[in-house]
This record gives C-alpha cells, sequence and structure tokens, in this order.
C-alpha cells in the first residue's frame, strides 16, 4: 500500500482515479470494514484505485481541545487498511487549515482534483470541511458519483467507536470482538525494560504502545504478530504467549505512571529490540496481584503460562474462533 504523507508528492489527476473514503477509522471496526470492502469492489469495477484519506491526530482535539485514546494508532490503521486492501492512503494533519477548509473546496481541488477521485464510498455518518458541511448528500449535489454504507448493527446497537472503547476498557474481549469483527489487539514497539523476565525463566517483550488503548490490567492468552516490512509487508511470523498488563507491584516498589505491557512468547528465542509486534487478546487469564516475593511470582508466571497454553490449545480446536 502506498502512503502518502506529503500532499506536494501527489499525481496531478492519476490515470487510474480512486475511490476514494475518508474519516478517523478507529478501531477499523465491523462498520469500517464495510466502507473498505465497498470501497474496494468499486474500484476493481471502476479499475481505479481503493483510497481512504486520514488524519494523523483525531479531530476531536481541534474540534474539541480533547480526544479520545484511540483503539488504533495511526501506523496500526494503515496496517489494517492494508489488509482490507486499501491500496492507497493519504495521511492528513487535522489542524486548523483542515477544519476550516469550505467543504466544496475541499472536495473539488483535493479530492477531485489532486486526488482524482472518480467515485466516492462514505459512512452514513462521514462529515467533511468547515462545520462539517460535507457528506454523501453534499457530493451528490456536486454532481459526484457517492454511495453510501449504512450502520452495522450487532446485538441490536450500532457498531461505534465508542462502543468499543467503552467494551475494551471494562475487558470485555468478546463484546469488543463482536464489534471489530477482529480480537481486540494493540500494535507496539518492543523497547528495553529492567530483564526480570530473563532473570526468572519468562523473557518478556516490553511493548511502548504509543498510547493506544489497550484491556485492562492483567494476564492474557495471546497471538503475537511480528509485523515487518519491506517485504514481506504483512504478518510474517506467529506466535503463542502469555502477557500482562499492569504496574508490576511485586517488584516495583513506586509504581509507573501508566500500566506497563509486556508479553513472554512461548518456543521463542532472540532478539526483538526495535521490532514491531501486535498482541491478539484470546483470553483473560486473572487480574493483576502482588506476590509475596520474586519465587511466588515465578511460579505463578509458571501457572500463568500453562493457562494460556491451553487457552490457545482450546482456540486452535475450535473451527469457529
Amino acid at each position: 500500500m502506498r502512503i502518502t504523507r506529503d500532499l506536494s508528492q501527489l499525481e496531478a489527476s492519476p490515470e487510474r482515479g480512486a475511490v476514494t473514503s475518508l474519516g478517523v477509522f478507529d478501531g477499523v471496526h465491523l462498520g469500517h470494514q464495510a466502507i473498505l470492502a465497498a470501497n474496494v469492489k468499486k474500484a476493481r469495477e471502476l479499475d481505479a484505485e481503493p483510497t481512504v484519506v486520514t488524519f494523523s491526530g483525531h479531530p476531536k482535539q481541534v474540534l474539541l481541545g480533547r480526544a479520545p485514546r484511540t483503539l488504533t494508532t495511526l501506523e496500526h490503521r494503515l496496517k489494517l487498511f492494508e489488509r482490507a486492501g486499501i491500496q492507497h492512503t493519504v495521511v492528513l494533519p487535522f489542524d486548523e487549515a483542515v477544519r476550516s477548509t469550505p467543504a466544496k473546496v475541499f472536495a473539488e481541488e483535493f479530492l477531485v482534483a489532486q486526488l482524482g477521485t472518480r467515485h466516492f464510498v462514505l459512512g452514513f455518518d462521514s462529515k467533511f470541511g468547515d462545520g462539517r458541511e460535507g457528506d454523501a448528500a453534499f457530493l451528490q449535489a456536486l454532481g459526484y458519483s457517492t454511495s453510501v454504507v449504512p450502520m452495522v448493527i450487532i446485538n441490536q446497537r450500532g457498531v461505534s467507536s465508542t462502543a468499543i472503547r467503552e467494551a475494551v476498557e471494562l475487558g470485555d474481549l468478546e463484546g469488543a470482538q463482536s464489534m471489530l469483527g477482529r480480537r481486540v489487539s494493540v500494535l507496539g514497539e518492543v523497547v528495553h525494560g529492567n530483564e526480570l523476565g530473563r532473570q526468572l525463566g519468562f523473557p518478556t517483550a516490553n511493548l511502548d504502545l504509543h498510547h493506544e488503548l489497550h484491556p485492562p490490567v492483567g494476564v492474557y492468552a495471546c497471538l503475537v504478530n511480528l509485523i515487518q516490512e519491506p517485504p514481506p509487508g504483512d504478518t510474517s511470523q506467529t506466535w503463542q504467549g502469555v502477557s500482562n498488563i499492569g504496574f508490576r507491584p511485586t517488584v516495583d516498589g513506586s509504581p509507573p505512571p501508566l500500566p506497563l505491557v509486556e508479553v513472554h512468547l512461548f518456543d521463542f528465542d532472540g532478539d526483538l529490540y526495535g521490532e514491531r509486534l501486535e498482541l491478539e487478546f484470546v483470553a483473560s487469564l486473572r487480574g493483576e496481584r502482588k506476590f509475596a516475593g520474586l519465587e511466588a511470582l515465578k511460579a505463578q508466571i509458571g501457572l500463568d503460562t500453562e493457562a494460556a497454553r491451553a487457552a490457545l490449545d482450546a482456540l486452535n480446536s475450535d473451527p469457529s474462533t
């Protein structure tokens, strides 16, 4: 997938043209996936390039002065766009200049003239331009070919990033997964820790999630995907593992300001520093608690590892998962 962050690098009216969708797409949930699938389908019909215009920052930061913690960072969203079949993503900063651009100018001078949009695929609630004037009806009134993807309903509730954030924060992995259409996951870079896990016989990779929202503190069975590009540009290796999200009360006298995220990969021996890992949370095993000492902690990690293996074996034996 091509990623354009500098608009000066855009071709003028690309020959193939684009089928374009725009929005934040936080979480890339089932509603977003329906938009992306419709985009890819239409682009195939028109022999055009399936394209997404998204934003590097959350618009609410500019519009309201505050933004929610995101389900997916920009980097994670880009990877999910690529998996959905999008071939080109344009990343714009959502700043005052973008916010105040009239919808007609944004559509005609950027989306059509610069991006070469031949057809728009929008969500039912997609808005853009100054005063959020731009929507599907606005584009159709300007004479542009536009289709609208309706709201996706799951368990009698409209799928939304807000509803999924609530489920993730409550630890409702099943509820969040039903709306995401995939497991709750986070993507982060492996950074250096204090290597206590290695001393205990369970080496862990410590992840910097760049403020991506994660489940509550506790221990989880998970699948661990190594993200590399290029090549092959997507998940190249997957391991089973057990992850801990928390403040490590047994070993940290003064807890860190934010929970730490670390994962022990089963049957792995190597160096992952600087690599990107995607954790897919399969099952919650227990909450975080303080142990009497390192030996008690080591024994519990052994039990957690056994429990995680059992949960993941059950996953493999169930064809519906």
